[in-house]
């Protein structure tokens, strides 16, 4: 449970050295302080071995509501290391709190997505993907390690991106359109799909595109899904829009064969 403030420097700011310190100022006149504060003191019995609560009345220590910027409360600012991490304001239902944490405190998993994220954009993709292997280990339900992880591993191993890609789905929007890429590429797995195609104009180079996407050669693919555009444009229902959209969202927006390719390729969608 928290404690009322005695000494900021002891309590919070080297405290947090060791362990989160979740601040909650308030005041005794303020009924939505009155509302948050036993809750936030009944999660902080519940977590006491992830962080520590401290309760600070605003009316007492003006100078610190000033320091850090209080305009309204209750604010509850996550100090870590001696620097406020993450807060919110107002009062928040006891789930919405729990949701807000799992994303605010720092771990040791967090630290290692973002050196995985961090080697990415250098285009380390081998040392990305051993970070975030890592990471999963401490934590297997993190959305996006799973979400950056399955777009490292989709044509290693199509099965597992897509059981990676339903965990991503449950954080970020971009990790939804993630999993719908990739289950709309593990459709294109099934060869007896192509066999009513032949003869068809574009078919080969469908098969052709197919074939090197599944060996990852995305621009190769992206090059022979252009040129089925060209002369069948909604061959296989067009399956060659919805695979090219999926590897396009694979690869992102600041990836050289987005850069390179989309814009040629959305002109034969017209």
């Amino acid at each position: 449970m928290g404690i009322e403030l005695q000494n900021f420097e002891e309590e919070v700011l080297k405290a947090s050295q060791f362990k989160p310190v979740l601040v909650d100022f308030w005041a005794p006149w303020c009924g939505p302080c009155r509302t948050l504060g036993p809750i936030i003191e009944k999660l902080a019995l519940e977590h006491q071995e992830k962080w520590t609560l401290v309760k600070i009345n605003s009316d007492e220590h003006p100078e610190l509501s000033s320091r850090y910027d209080v305009k309204g409360i209750p604010a509850v600012k996550l100090f870590h290391q001696g620097h406020v991490i993450d807060e919110f304001t107002g009062v928040l239902p006891e789930y919405a709190i729990l949701q807000w944490l799992e994303k605010a405190l720092p771990s040791k998993a967090k630290e290692l997505i973002r050196a995985a994220e961090s080697a990415l954009e250098l285009e380390e993709d081998s040392e990305a993907r051993q970070l975030l292997e890592e990471a999963l280990l401490l934590e297997p339900t993190s959305p996006t390690a799973s979400g950056l992880l399955a777009s490292l591993v989709v044509f290693d191993n199509l099965d597992r991106a897509a059981e990676l890609a339903k965990t991503a789905a449950t954080g970020e929007p971009r990790f939804i359109q993630l999993n719908s890429a990739i289950q709309e590429i593990a459709a294109f797995r099934d060869e007896g799909r192509l066999n009513p195609l032949k003869g068809e104009k574009g078919a080969d180079a469908y098969r052709l595109a197919i074939e090197e996407m599944h060996a990852g050669h995305s621009e190769n693919a992206i090059l022979a899904l252009i040129e089925v555009l060209k002369v069948n444009r909604y061959l296989d229902d067009d399956g060659s829009r919805k695979l090219g959209v999926a590897l396009f969202t694979l690869l992102g927006p600041s990836h050289p064969v987005t850069q390179k390719h989309r814009r040629t390729f959305d002109m034969w969608l017209d």
